[in-house]
């Protein structure tokens, strides 16, 4: 979405262009009407019907943020050879206003043209707008200048909260309006919230927002998703909206539960979880295809529609992946977002997908589709990376420096994501000391006078400091790991939330530099090796790739330790050797057809050379196994 040259807003959808004045803080009396027609999807006596003709909604789970926008078509397609009638797509709300007022709707974030190519390849579309989506993405998907609003208490009916909203959506609904089955598109059914009973009991915020979505023009069929508790179903449900499932096991006992709740109303597993997510540090997660598809059955058997969670899951690109809590640890998310789903974060179509096919086709009798091929892949190769500026003077040579009496937090520099450099000159006396960092969030590599003294990772830790009797250059470098997704710890800050302190005296006068990693420019990421001399054994490393012919490739970083890639100037995402995660997906749309180049931000080691691999490696299995009870 571009502005006009008249002010206006234009919107396109199937190469119609649609005005809209640009959103006001108040809701606008000038939003799409709520179509005059019926919705596609009714359910009059306890049956779902589509335009008056019994159906059942098999969905899969797509997030267009989470795949290149060159290889949506192709992941659309192969979604439909699956069996599948619809797409589920989230909406990321922190995807489309990172900064406030900053709205993009281009690129990557064109959910018009996202909307066309489902339509176009056949797919009716779920949209689940939020604004909150978990999703494991970061901050369940809410922009981190919302909930670093002093006071802010997203997901409820604090007014703030509900006024960023409405701002929010007097840009966006009408955009899913526009889209929907009344008016030719394939927009058909449109989530309020999400899995809100896992979270609170605010029925009036639930209340708002579905007023919110009728208001701005939504006239299709609206459902709540929840799990299968009664105490989620409580917290999460509303009168006169569908209620809906969200589980991985037991379909006969989900059933039951909103059967027995919500009679005349037809059973929807809004999503089925047919595999899991992964964190750094733990083993990668797996769902065996016989499990998986067993539960597919049951769903299918018991008269429901579906939606497969992840049907493709693709990539956490950038600093998008999120972090769950454990209550005594952060659990940050890796970079892929494979979650073993039939369709491959490089479109590969697995077993899971063979027999999820089998059992869709045979429930619907429809005709198969022809399956595609996989996507080539680049012949394996090693490159040699060569090194460029040292870590702390070529992070401190990218950024002004922010001169502070205390350590700011990413939300009091404005900076949603990626790393910030705090520097201070503290006099230390002969001896031994303890520094102490307060309120860490979430990961610090600690320098004295360059040298590393070690790294913290817990929210408050010590290390210990040897003084001269001279100041100390002491550095700390802090990376954000992603924002939690989930619980009640939603929209916790980064950085250093309390204090630094040698002994008992706390440390004052720095001055920070704010790395916003994903928000780089092309030019910044190719200028950033050259900003200061090599030193040491971190720091910023680039290769060359020459190349015919562009495909897909995995990259792996062996020797390296922690850090950040980028191909071309743009951000693939994080690695770590902690694992499980080894290689990186390189989508081909990111390759070009001669010179490429990989930069390399390593914080802790470097590796002797960069491979391409034909084949993703996403560390030990352990089997996903997951119950309610």
């Amino acid at each position: 979405m571009e502005p006009s040259t008249d002010g206006k807003v234009a919107v396109s959808f199937h190469g119609v262009a649609k005005d809209m004045e640009p959103p006001a803080h108040e809701p606008d009396p000038r939003h799409i009407a709520a179509p005059s027609a019926p919705a596609l999807l009714s359910y009059p006596h306890g049956r779902l019907l589509r335009d008056g003709t019994p159906h059942r909604v098999l969905a899969g789970s797509l997030h267009y943020f989470r795949v290149h926008p060159a290889q949506w078509a192709d992941r659309l397609e192969r979604l439909a050879a699956m069996g599948l009638n619809t797409v589920d797509a989230y909406i990321a709300w922190n995807v489309h206003e990172q900064r406030r007022g900053r709205l993009r709707f281009d690129g990557g974030r064109d959910l018009g043209r996202f909307f066309d190519l489902a339509q176009d390849t056949g797919l009716d579309v779920i949209v689940r707008p939020g604004p909150y989506i978990c999703a494991e993405w970061d901050n369940g998907g809410l922009p981190a200048w919302l909930t670093g609003m002093p006071g802010m208490r997203p997901r409820s009916s604090y007014p703030p909260y509900l006024d960023e909203v409405a701002r929010w959506f007097d840009t966006l609904v009408p955009q899913i309006a526009a889209a929907q089955a009344a008016y030719g598109g394939p927009v058909v059914a449109v989530q309020v919230e999400n899995e809100y009973g896992s979270y609170g009991d605010d029925r009036a915020h639930l209340e708002w927002l579905r007023d919110a979505l009728t208001g701005r023009g939504v006239g299709e069929l609206l459902f709540t998703a929840d799990g299968p508790t009664a105490l989620m179903q409580d917290g999460g449900s509303l009168p006169g909206t569908l209620a809906a499932a969200t589980f991985g096991s037991d379909p006969a006992a989900a059933a039951a539960l909103l059967r027995s709740r919500r009679a005349g109303e037809p059973f929807l597993c809004a999503e089925f979880w047919n595999g899991w997510f992964d964190h750094w540090g733990e083993r990668h997660h797996v769902r065996s295809v016989d499990s998986a598809a067993g539960t597919l059955a049951g769903i299918l058997d018991a008269g429901g529609s579906v939606s497969l969670y992840m049907a493709h899951g693709g990539t956490n690109a950038g600093l998008g992946s999120g972090a769950n809590h454990d209550g005594a640890r952060l659990q940050p998310t890796v970079t892929s977002y494979d979650s073993d789903a039939p369709i491959a974060e490089n479109g590969a179509l697995r077993p899971k997908f063979h027999r999820f096919r089998d059992l869709l086709l045979a429930a619907t009798g429809a005709v198969p589709r022809p399956l595609p091929p996989d996507p080539p892949l680049l012949a394996p190769r090693t490159l040699r990376p060569v090194p460029g500026a040292g870590l702390l003077a070529g992070l401190a040579a990218l950024a002004p420096a922010v001169v502070s009496p205390h350590p700011p937090s990413f939300e009091e520099l404005g900076q949603p994501s990626g790393l910030l450099l705090y520097r201070a000159r503290p006099l230390v006396p002969e001896g031994s000391h303890e520094l102490t960092v307060h309120g860490l969030h979430d990961r610090a590599q600690v320098f004295a006078d360059g040298t590393p003294l070690g790294v913290l990772d817990q929210e408050t830790g010590t290390l210990p400091l040897t003084g001269t009797g001279r100041r100390v250059a002491l550095d700390l470098l802090v990376e954000n790991q992603g924002r939690i997704n989930y619980g009640p710890l939603l929209g916790q800050g980064k950085g250093i939330l309390g204090g630094v302190r040698i002994g008992p005296r706390l440390v004052h006068s720095w001055s920070v530099h704010g790395l916003p990693l994903d928000e780089w420019t092309r030019e910044d990421v190719h200028r950033a090796p050259t900003v200061a001399l090599p030193a040491g054994g971190s720091g910023f490393a680039t290769a060359d790739l020459d190349l015919d012919t562009p495909a897909d490739t995995f990259l792996a970083l062996p020797g390296f330790g922690k850090g950040f890639v980028w191909v071309n100037g743009k951000l693939l995402g994080r690695h770590w050797e902690i694992g499980p995660q080894i290689t990186l997906y390189v989508p081909a749309p990111l390759l070009t057809a001669g010179r490429n180049t990989i930069t390399v931000l390593e914080l802790e080691r470097f590796g002797d050379r960069i491979e391409l691999r034909d084949r993703p490696e996403l560390g030990p299995p352990e089997e996903y196994v997951e119950t309610f009870g």
